[in-house]
C-alpha cells in the first residue's frame, strides 16, 4: 500500500501548488508544475499494464529504465544476475524479452561474440538450404503401454511451482499456453485452480513431497492422485527424481510464502516452511521405480508417465535401464535436467559441484536408452538453460526430442532477475505471495507475451534447421553441431562424444560402457 500512499501524497502536493499558484501568486507554478508532473507520472505508473516494476514502485521504478539505458553493464550487475551465479549472456537476455515484446530480435553489425576461443560452438548450414515448414512438428509422447498419447511442442514451460510462482504467474504461463498450444509443467507444488483454470495443457510433477496427493504422514495417496490425474488438462504425469538446480537435495518454500490457499493445494500446514525429503519414500531400487512408473501410468488411465532427473552416475542410469529391460516396463518419457538449470534458490556447493551439464547428461541418458535397446520406446526432454531457437537445435542435434525452458519462461512473464524470490518481496510479482506485489503482474499483457516468445522461438529453430538443409528435427544429427578445440580445428559432436548403436550394450559395447553395464545393478543405486 506505500506506493498508493506515496502517489497519493504526490497528488495532494501537485493540487496544493495548483492551488495556491492559482490563488496567491503565479510564482507558486514553479513549484507546483514539478509536483504535477510526478504525480500524473505516479498515476500512470499504477495503472498501466506493460511493465510490472512499475506498477509496484510507481516513479522510482524508472530509475531502473534510465539506468539500463545509460549504462546496460550496471543493470545487468545489480538487478539482473542469475539465481545461481551462471547468468544467460545479455544478448540471450534480450532476445528473450524483445521476443516477448512482438519486437525483432535483428541486430545491424553481425556478433559480437568471440568465435575465436576454444569452446566455440557452431550449427553446420548447408550450401543447399530447404523452404522453413508451414507448421511446427510436434513430439508424439507415449510408448506401447499408453493409452492417451500426447503431441509435445518442441519448446514448453518447464516445471515451476505455485507457491514459489505467484497465481498471476501461473495463470499468465498456463493462459500463454493455452493459446499457443504448448505445455505447462506444474511443478511439484501440486495442482491449483491457476494450472486448471485457463484450460492449458499441463504435465502434472509429483516429487518426493507428493503434494495434492499426499497422505497425512507425507506418503502417497493413489486415490488422491487417480482422482487429480483424471482432469482433462492433464496430459502427462512426470515423476521428479532430481532438478538441476540442487540435484540430491529437496526443494523448500518459506513458511511466509504458505498461505491457506497454498497449504491446500499442497495438503501441508499453514505457516510452516515446507521442505522436501531428497529421495521417495515408494521406491527405493531401480526396479521398484520401473514398477512404480507402471503403477501411475495404471492410475491415470493410461496417460503418458515419465520421470525428470539430472544425471551424475552412467552406472546408476544404467541400472535403470537394466530394470526397464528385465521388467518389459518403460517410460513414455524421460526430461534430463542439466545441472546448470534451474529457477529456484539452491545452496552454492550443489548448484556449483552437483550431477552433469546438459549437454553431457542428455547425451549420457540418449546413448543410454539407445545402447540398452530402449531409446525408441522412450521419449527424451532436455531442460536446462533453454531460451532460443540455436538451444533448440543444439539439444535436438544431441539426442533429445523436445525441450523446456524455466528462465527464459519466467523473463517473459516480467522477471528481472533481483533475486527476491525467497523474501516474498519479488518487484515485478512473478514469485510472491503477497497479493500486493502479485497485482503489478497483468496476466492478460504477460500470456500474450509467454505465447509470442515460445512461437517466435520455436519459428526461430525452424528457420536455423533449413538454414542447415533439414526439414524435420529427424534429420538433426550430432554430425551437425561442431565445436572449436584450438586455433583452426573444430570438431563435430559425433567425433567429440562415444554413440552407441541401437541395442549395442546386450551384446557387450565399448570397454567403458561395458563396464558400467556390467556393474550396473537393477536392484540397487550403488553408483
Amino acid at each position: 500500500m506505500t506506493r498508493f500512499a506515496m502517489v497519493a501524497l504526490l497528488t495532494a502536493c501537485a493540487a496544493g501548488g495548483v492551488l495556491l499558484a492559482l490563488l496567491v501568486s503565479p510564482w507558486w507554478w514553479f513549484a507546483a508544475a514539478p509536483f504535477v508532473a510526478v504525480a500524473l507520472t505516479g498515476v500512470y505508473d499504477l495503472v498501466q499494464r506493460r511493465h510490472s516494476v512499475l506498477r509496484n514502485y510507481p516513479v522510482l521504478g524508472h530509475l531502473r529504465f534510465l539506468m539500463e539505458a545509460l549504462r546496460p553493464e550496471l543493470q545487468q550487475y545489480f538487478v539482473e544476475r542469475n539465481y545461481d551465479g551462471r547468468p544467460f549472456d545479455r544478448d540471450t537476455r534480450s532476445i528473450v524479452y524483445e521476443r516477448a515484446k512482438g519486437v525483432s530480435a535483428e541486430e545491424p553489425f553481425g556478433s559480437e561474440r568471440d568465435m575465436d576461443q576454444r569452446g566455440y560452438e557452431l550449427l553446420v548450414p548447408s550450401m543447399a538450404p530447404v523452404e522453413v515448414p508451414d507448421e511446427a512438428p510436434r513430439v508424439r509422447i507415449g510408448g506401447p503401454d499408453c493409452a492417451e498419447p500426447y503431441d509435445m511442442a518442441l519448446l514448453n514451460v518447464s516445471a515451476m511451482s505455485f507457491g514459489s510462482l505467484s497465481a498471476n504467474a501461473v495463470l499468465a504461463l498456463n493462459t500463454g499456453a493455452a493459446r499457443g498450444g504448448f505445455a505447462h509443467d506444474t511443478g511439484e507444488g501440486g495442482l491449483s485452480e491457476y494450472h486448471l483454470r485457463p484450460g492449458g495443457d499441463l504435465v502434472w510433477e509429483i516429487g518426493t513431497g507428493y503434494f495434492g496427493c499426499r497422505t497425512r504422514d507425507g506418503g502417497f495417496d493413489e486415490k488422491k492422485f487417480a482422482e487429480k490425474a483424471a482432469h482433462p488438462a492433464v496430459r502427462c504425469v512426470s515423476l521428479k527424481l532430481s532438478q538441476g538446480a540442487k540435484p540430491g537435495i529437496g526443494g523448500v518454500l518459506p513458511g511466509g510464502k504458505v498461505n491457506a490457499e497454498i497449504a491446500s493445494v499442497r495438503g501441508v500446514p499453514q505457516g510452516q516452511t515446507v521442505v522436501s525429503p531428497p529421495y521417495h519414500r515408494v521406491f527405493s531400487t531401480p526396479r521398484e521405480l520401473v514398477l512404480f512408473l507402471a503403477r501411475m501410468r495404471e492410475l491415470t488411465g493410461g496417460k503418458p508417465v515419465g520421470f525428470k532427473l539430472c544425471p551424475g552416475s552412467r552406472t546408476q542410469f544404467l541400472a535403470v535401464c537394466k530394470a526397464m529391460v528385465a521388467e518389459g516396463v518403460t517410460p513414455d518419457f524421460i526430461v534430463v535436467d542439466g545441472a546448470e538449470g534451474g529457477t529456484g534458490a539452491a545452496p552454492l556447493e550443489f548448484a556449483d559441484h552437483l550431477g552433469m551439464p546438459l549437454t553431457e547428461g542428455l547425451i549420457a541418458v540418449h546413448s543410454a536408452l539407445t545402447g540398452a535397446g530402449l531409446r525408441d520406446r522412450i521419449r527424451i526432454g532436455a531442460s536446462g538453460k533453454v531460451a532460443t531457437g540455436s538451444d533448440i537445435v543444439k539439444r535436438l542435434a544431441m539426442g533429445a526430442d523436445y525441450t523446456n525452458a524455466a528462465r527464459a519462461m519466467m523473463f517473459a512473464v516480467g522477471c528481472i532477475q533481483a533475486q527476491r524470490c525467497h523474501t516474498n518481496r519479488c518487484p515485478t510479482g512473478v514469485t510472491t505471495q503477497d497479493p500486493h506485489r502479485a497485482r503489478a503482474l497483468d496476466v492478460v499483457d504477460k500470456s500474450a507475451r509467454v505465447t509470442r516468445y515460445q512461437q517466435a522461438t520455436v519459428q526461430s529453430a525452424l528457420r536455423i534447421m533449413a538454414a542447415m538443409g533439414v526439414r524435420d528435427p529427424a534429420g538433426l544429427g550430432p554430425h551437425l553441431l561442431r565445436r572449436r578445440e584450438d586455433h583452426g580445428r573444430f570438431r563435430s559432436y559425433a567425433e567429440l562424444y562415444e554413440w552407441l548403436a541401437p541395442g549395442e550394450l546386450l551384446t557387450g559395447g565399448p570397454a567403458g560402457w561395458a563396464a558400467d553395464w556390467r556393474a550396473a545393478d537393477p536392484d540397487s543405486f550403488a553408483p
